[in-house]
This record gives structure tokens, C-alpha cells and sequence, in this order.
């Protein structure tokens, strides 16, 4: 695993210290029903398009922005995959500042309806996977909606 996959996502306790950090993930379609994954620039590993939510900003605001900030692409929100909180992976250690946070991600489903794909400095490669086709290396926040997902669950709370 990449050195900073391994500083970001090494198992530990949340603390008085750690912060909660309110984001988004999407699973995001072309016309074929592939998915657009990223190889994150941050750890190495692949993971859902998406971010933090800003003050001020709805969930479904924040999806389509982050989208379009990492991908060029806009989309069109097409349902809820689930509300993830569970502290298994999701206590995060962020390199560039030591901040350690438990991400509650919100994780939708989108659907491309314009752009063009234009990869940006947040990522490595941008790719679309068949189902079936998914890699094994998903960063650790993404890998029970990766599984949630794949197993065709929705509404999920975790």
C-alpha cells in the first residue's frame, strides 16, 4: 500500500481531537452504466468522486460540484446509496496537516448528462468500470459503499 494510503488510513480511535467531517461520494454512470472511479493523488488508492460539503451548500449542490471540480462533468443526481458514519475505516488521518477526522459521507447516485472528462490535480486517473471489472484497491472510506453498491443495496445506513 502507498505510504500516505498507509499514514491516512492506519486504524485508530476518535478522540476529543477529532473532528467530524460531513462529505459527499458518487457513484457517477456514463450512457453504458460504467462507473467513473478516481485513483485518488492523496493515498494511491480508488475511490467515489465527491468531497466536503460547504456551509451553505445542499448535499446534491455539493455532489454536482465536486463532480464537476474533479471530472469536468455534469450530472444529474438519480437516488440516495446510503449514509455512511461507521467508525471502521472512516477515522482519517490527512497528511498535508495531521487533522484527524471521522467522515460521515452521504453517497449518491449521478448520472452524466454534459462535459467533457478532464482529470484534475485531486487525482491520479480517472477511469470508467464495468461492474463486474471494479479494482480490488478502494480506499478504505469507500469500500462498504463500494460493496453496498455492487450488491445492488440502496437507502443503506452505516
Amino acid at each position: 500500500m502507498n505510504p500516505n494510503a498507509r499514514q491516512m488510513f492506519h486504524k485508530r480511535k476518535a478522540d476529543a481531537d477529532t473532528r467530524i467531517g460531513l462529505g459527499v461520494g458518487v457513484f457517477v454512470l456514463d450512457s453504458a452504466n460504467h462507473v467513473l472511479l478516481e485513483k485518488r493523488s492523496d493515498c494511491g488508492l480508488w475511490g467515489l468522486l465527491g468531497g466536503r460539503v460547504e456551509v451553505g451548500e445542499s448535499i446534491a449542490e455539493a455532489a454536482r460540484r465536486e463532480v464537476r471540480e474533479e471530472t469536468g462533468l455534469e450530472v444529474e443526481i438519480l437516488r440516495l446509496i446510503g449514509v455512511y458514519s461507521e467508525t471502521e475505516d472512516r477515522i482519517i488521518t490527512y497528511p498535508d496537516n495531521g487533522d484527524v477526522v471521522h467522515k460521515i459521507d452521504v453517497i449518491l447516485e449521478a448520472r452524466i448528462v454534459s462535459g467533457a472528462l478532464v482529470k484534475s490535480h485531486e487525482s491520479e486517473e480517472l477511469r470508467f468500470f464495468r461492474r463486474e471489472d471494479f479494482p480490488q484497491e478502494i480506499c478504505p472510506p469507500a469500500r462498504r459503499p463500494v460493496l453496498d453498491y455492487l450488491n445492488g443495496l440502496a437507502g443503506q445506513i452505516r
